[in-house]
């Protein structure tokens, strides 16, 4: 497993667990739809996420949630780029845009995004070829169907197996364009096309996804699996994704991609901490 990824003109330590920071430049996102589509607002919400410890900050121009329709070329790049030319040449920061778009792929990485989050694994036409020409990582994640279709009705025999299956076919049509092992991260994709039952089962088994030897991101903050399990809103989650967030710590996530970062930075430290402390020699 690697301990640095080359982003760019930027490096990311992955020698220890990070926490992605999620920029929604969108107005329909579930959780924080419409705060940020002003670039002021986007980037004093990125500032104080790199001061609460974020590593990464992913901006994105499209909502997947469950539902969402899909937008056009232009207004995509028109709510992305200017905000990823503003983090990097302000902020100096690391910068992932969550696209599954060509265009904003080659734009974002003209403007100096670092990382390339797809949550179509490089499907929608041009992608694939858009990201070996952009040098970039790109995190390849598990999703059927499309955001609007998704939750329809999901079905896996093994949805762990599925999954990899899935994930190891992306990384071989990576590999055949151009892209090579260094540069790809791999996603379980919680909450798309999954059931409660199916994000459960995933989440006790994703240990396994440790087979396909890359850095594995996840992203479980907030989703609607609490609401459905716990009965929560999505602004009493917190408490249920920072637990979620230590036990794919647990099994071997890297990289956690959150709306609270302060304290999912906190919980990761001492997830990653109490495992380093298993993997010491015992002083009796």
């Amino acid at each position: 497993m690697i301990d640095t990824l080359t982003c760019g003109a930027r490096t990311l330590d992955l020698s220890a667990p990070v926490v992605m920071g999620i920029l929604n430049v969108t107005p329909d996102s579930f959780s924080d739809g419409g705060r940020f589509t002003k670039r002021d607002d986007a980037l004093r919400q990125a500032e104080r996420m790199l001061a609460d410890g974020a590593a990464i900050i992913d901006v994105g121009g499209e909502s997947t949630r469950p539902g969402a329709a899909p937008v056009s070329e232009q207004q995509e790049l028109d709510r992305v780029v200017p905000v990823v030319e503003a983090l990097t040449s302000e902020f100096g920061a690391l910068v992932s845009v969550d696209t599954s778009t060509a265009a904003v792929i080659r734009d974002a990485a003209a403007a100096g995004a670092g990382m390339i989050n797809d949550v179509r694994a490089l499907r929608r036409p041009g992608a694939l070829e858009a990201a070996a020409t952009s040098g970039l990582p790109v995190c390849l994640m598990h999703m059927l169907g499309e955001p609007g279709n998704m939750q329809d009705n999901p079905c896996y025999q093994d949805v762990t197996a599925e999954v990899i299956d899935f994930l190891r076919q992306r990384i071989a049509a990576c590999k055949q364009a151009g892209i090579p092992s260094e540069r790809l991260l791999i996603d379980p994709g919680f909450g798309f096309a999954k059931t409660v039952e199916h994000n459960l089962t995933l989440m006790n088994e994703m240990a396994a996804l440790q087979a396909l030897a890359l850095p594995i991101l996840i992203g479980i903050s907030r989703k609607s699996l609490f609401g459905k399990l716990l009965g929560r809103e999505v602004s009493e989650r917190l408490p249920a994704s920072l637990a979620a967030a230590v036990m794919c710590i647990e099994r071997g996530a890297m990289i956690v991609r959150a709306h609270d970062v302060q304290e999912t930075v906190d919980v990761v430290r001492f997830a990653h901490a109490v495992k380093q402390s298993g993997d010491s020699d015992r002083i009796i």
